[in-house]
């Protein structure tokens, strides 16, 4: 659906808009997308520490020592790789004498674009024609609101019609938080404070059907304090969503924070287990050298990176590529 990272060529059918309208799509892309430069400006601390600490600590060394492969898998565990995965990749140097240390940066870089691959798909689900339902979930202070927000501005850009459900009731600063951000976003909202937050969910996907929608953003609690509680609550309005449009229902997303590294696993960890998840937005890319979380989360669950954010401005909620990602950290 989406492609902001690059510019894709010119299809037949795009060549026969009228010129206007061709223009307008044109520059609908361009607000959308992400050069190089400023990826690679994104991810740069990420650099510095999954690949340069790595690669300086290791491609003068003769041969793959076990001092220096003991040091290389340290590296990999601080830089929030995830010790299963970091030991995988330097047991794979163990007993072999094709790969030289010299050759290390193109061997994680080839190695962590398999991971990437094998998560799975990257684009954004959408159907034309049909509702679409994006479960959008992540503990308080991710910035679920904020990315909610910006996916309902980039979905009216598209034109769609957009409705929020404002499905965390239980905090009234979350619910006026959204209702600011679908008025930024020019979506409409359903909201019911301290109501159940299926109910509200229900009532959204009614509004939807009746009024002809294309799209209903779903927000949730992210309180971990009570685990139980908040997995009961997430099941339910899943139940909801199956019962009255699973065949409506597009990502079951996760909201993460870059700079919370492996504490990001176990919080993917906890929401897999409630509602299926099908993909991951990473927010706060930008800055954060914690960036090594986009793999740990691929190879861990098996889950793809979908969306990113890179600064606070609506357009700046950009598709992730995983090409574009590991080109960029590794430039």
């Amino acid at each position: 659906m989406f492609n902001f990272f690059g510019k894709k060529e010119e299809s037949e059918s795009s060549l026969d808009l009228p010129a206007q309208q061709h223009e307008v799509e044109e520059e609908k892309k361009s607000i959308f997308s992400l050069g190089f430069d400023a990826l690679k400006k994104a991810v740069s601390q990420t650099t510095q520490v999954l690949v340069e600490n790595i690669v300086d600590s290791v491609e003068e060394e003769a041969e793959f020592s076990e001092f220096v492969l003991e040091d290389m898998e340290d590296l990999l565990i601080r830089a929030d790789l995830g010790v299963n995965y970091a030991c995988e990749l330097v047991d794979k140097l163990r007993n072999q004498d094709k790969i030289k240390p010299s050759e290390v940066k193109k061997y994680l870089k080839e190695e962590f674009l398999k991971t990437l691959s094998a998560a799975g798909d990257t684009e954004l689900n959408y159907k034309e024609n049909e509702i679409n339902i994006y479960f959008i979930s992540g503990v308080n202070g991710v910035g679920k609101t904020t990315l909610i927000g910006k996916l309902a501005h980039r979905f009216k850009i598209e034109g769609k019609k957009v409705l929020i459900a404002a499905g965390d009731t239980f905090r009234a600063a979350a619910e006026e938080q959204l209702n600011i951000w679908s008025k930024r976003a020019g979506a409409d909202i359903v909201r019911r404070d301290k109501a159940d937050p299926a109910s509200v969910v229900f009532e959204a996907i009614q509004k939807a059907k009746d009024e002809n929608y294309d799209v209903i953003l779903v927000d949730t609690a992210g309180r971990l304090q009570n685990k139980f509680n908040l997995m009961e609550e997430l099941s339910k309005i899943k139940l909801v969503i199956d019962k009255n449009g699973s065949d409506l229902l597009r990502e079951c997303i996760l909201v993460l924070d870059a700079n919370t590294g492996q504490n990001g696993l176990q919080q993917a960890k906890i929401f897999q287990e409630a509602i299926n998840l099908t993909s991951v937005a990473l927010t706060k890319l930008d800055g954060s050298a914690k960036g090594a979380i986009v793999l740990a989360v691929a190879k861990e669950l098996k889950l793809p990176i979908k969306l990113i954010g890179v600064g606070e401005k609506m357009e700046d909620l950009k598709d992730f590529n995983s090409n574009d990602f590991i080109n960029a950290l590794f430039s």
